[in-house]
């Protein structure tokens, strides 16, 4: 028996796409397999790790929690989409760039999308702040130091604005 499949429409990094998608489809793997969007990764397939994170309408979800039929109607930004149309570091990209706030770079699109709508909300953020903001993403390799100055570089940057 063939699963019953459905037609969905998106924006993704400014492109409408269209797919045709199981019920069941998670959103991280219509991004990953169907769409060929690989720089969301999925690390728990539980919501813990946050390497999934995208932003859905400009606000931090985990994709491996979604649905992709959920995501239907909506505007979804990866980690490829944060960039400038002419490939251009985004002040976030970068200020994780100047500061060498990743390691293995696992994690890392998943802060991206994360600290890019932390910074949208919150454009000059405390220690605390940050702290509360990245929370949900973990990393294994940095320490999180150099995490937290790219945050602050990046708002010093005019990430927010």
């Amino acid at each position: 028996m063939t699963e019953e499949t459905h037609e969905i429409a998106v924006t993704v990094n400014g492109a409408h796409r269209t797919a045709r998608v199981p019920a069941r489809r998670l959103l991280s793997d219509l991004l990953r397999h169907e769409l060929g969007l690989t720089g969301t990764h999925v690390g728990c397939e539980h919501g813990v790790c946050g390497c999934c994170t995208v932003l859905l309408d400009g606000e931090p979800v985990r994709s491996c929690l979604m649905l992709a039929v959920t995501a239907a109607g909506h505007e979804i930004t990866t980690v490829e989409g944060l960039a400038g149309p002419d490939g251009e570091l985004s002040p976030v990209q970068r200020a994780f760039q100047d500061t060498h706030a990743l390691q293995c770079g696992f994690c890392t699109p998943g802060f991206l999308c994360t600290v890019t709508a932390l910074l949208r909300e919150t454009p000059d953020p405390t220690d605390e702040e940050v702290l509360e903001g990245i929370s949900g993403n973990l990393c294994r390799c940095t320490g999180y130091q150099n995490i937290i100055a790219a945050v602050h570089r990046a708002a010093g940057n005019g990430a927010g604005s």
